[in-house]
């Protein structure tokens, strides 16, 4: 079971979850500016492209596509990118553990899951950014490129999936209380 969640108590749970989404929100309008240059042609989602790039290839022809001050925002981006993810874990595994809390049977335990899932994500991120980082310094590996896409597909959908959660199971109690 989710620690309760840490030890927590309701109060603390959700003024925890709320300076973890502040600092969420915070941390990714800093990081905008920062990831505005990575967009190109060959690379339209920037960093998120070039995260999922997949191949060598497609990664290197993202790469070309920035300049030496565009490369530097990505590194930046990566760097930074090591704060958000602390940040965004924290609130999606907090989020999820509260909405948890007043759920019962499998939307308890999917939230359970899901806090985890989120604090899985963020491993996952940590591992995709270091793969990044060693393509941006020069490795000219196929593994680096498909380490990227295999930490970067699960870890989008596992934050999709917490982040689905958190908003639709409280919208659902709401509907289904409604009808009553």
């Amino acid at each position: 079971m989710f620690p309760a969640p840490f030890g927590l108590s309701p109060a603390a749970h959700k003024r925890a979850f709320f300076a973890a989404l502040v600092t969420t929100l915070i941390a990714f309008l800093a990081m905008s500016p920062i990831n505005a240059p990575l967009k190109t042609e060959a690379a339209p989602n920037g960093i998120v492209s070039w995260e999922l790039a997949r191949t060598l290839d497609r990664s290197l022809e993202m790469l070309a596509s920035w300049d030496e001050l565009t490369r530097l925002h990505a590194a930046l981006g990566l760097g930074f990118d090591y704060v958000f993810m602390l940040a965004y874990g924290a609130a999606l595994a907090l989020g999820c553990g509260l909405i948890a809390r007043g759920q019962r049977g499998w939307r308890r335990q999917l939230g359970v899951g899901l806090a985890w899932g989120a604090l899985l994500a963020v491993a996952l991120d940590a591992v995709e950014n270091y793969a990044l980082i060693r393509l941006l310094f020069g490795a000219r590996r196929e593994l680096w490129a498909e380490l990227a896409f295999g930490c970067a597909a699960p870890k989008f959908a596992l934050a999709a999936a917490g982040l689905l959660y958190v908003i639709a199971v409280p919208l659902w109690g709401r509907v289904r209380g409604s009808g009553r």
